[in-house]
């Protein structure tokens, strides 16, 4: 199926990371160690994923002071690289899987709502640095869903937007694409259902990576 295109641009955490728990509980005690904040469940805590900090706080908690933003983060930021013990890992055939894509003449990218710090050591502490070719996240450029993203990816690498897919777990990925011009594929093992995904129409929605090829 993604022999139809030169470009597959991933979403990082829940689409090739398995993060979202170590993002969920971070999430949780960074409420908590900010104060005044509603009490969110682990589902409600989820949708905000793929989105950056500052709309993810928007999102969650939109009738929350945004004096409480900036303590928010910086608590959030603790937990997920330093205090959390959650372990986070490449789904396990996510090596294997962009190996075999960039094996076969794709040109592979990330466009994700983490930091270019956090995107950076993920990259590397998992190393996959040689199979991309370009990345934007988050806190360099426009949060999803909007476009800027794909769109500063298109023209660095100078590839049409018939030509580029994104693959991505949330509806904020999927809006992505929608807003760049580009097709999208949804995934299961993250944080949005199928039939979520589906109100976006990709051009399909898989349960496994090796699916796509």
């Amino acid at each position: 199926m993604l022999a139809n295109y030169k470009l597959v641009i991933f979403d990082w955490d829940g689409t090739v990371m398995d993060s979202v728990a170590r993002i969920v509980s971070s999430l949780e005690e960074a409420a908590r160690l900010t104060g005044g904040l509603p009490e969110l469940s682990g589902n409600e805590l989820k949708q905000m994923i793929g989105l950056s900090l500052d709309k993810g706080y928007e999102f969650l908690y939109p009738d929350s002071p945004s004096e409480k933003l900036d303590d928010w983060k910086h608590h959030y930021g603790q937990q997920f690289r330093v205090d959390n013990a959650t372990p986070i890992d490449l789904y396990p055939s996510s090596y294997t899987f962009l190996e075999t894509l960039q094996q076969r003449g794709h040109l592979l990218a990330v466009a994700t709502g983490k930091s270019r710090a956090g995107l950076d050591k993920a990259i590397a502490d998992t190393g996959t640095s040689a199979f991309f070719v370009a990345t934007r996240t988050a806190d360099e450029t426009a949060s999803k869903p909007d476009p800027l993203m794909i769109h500063e990816l298109l023209a660095q690498l100078g590839v049409e937007a018939k030509d580029a897919v994104m693959v991505g777990d949330t509806t904020h990925d999927m809006h992505l694409a929608q807003n760049a011009g580009v097709d999208a594929v949804g995934i299961t093992w993250g944080v949005h259902e199928r039939e979520t995904l589906a109100a976006y129409h990709p051009v399909t929605i898989v349960d496994s990576l090796e699916a796509l090829l």
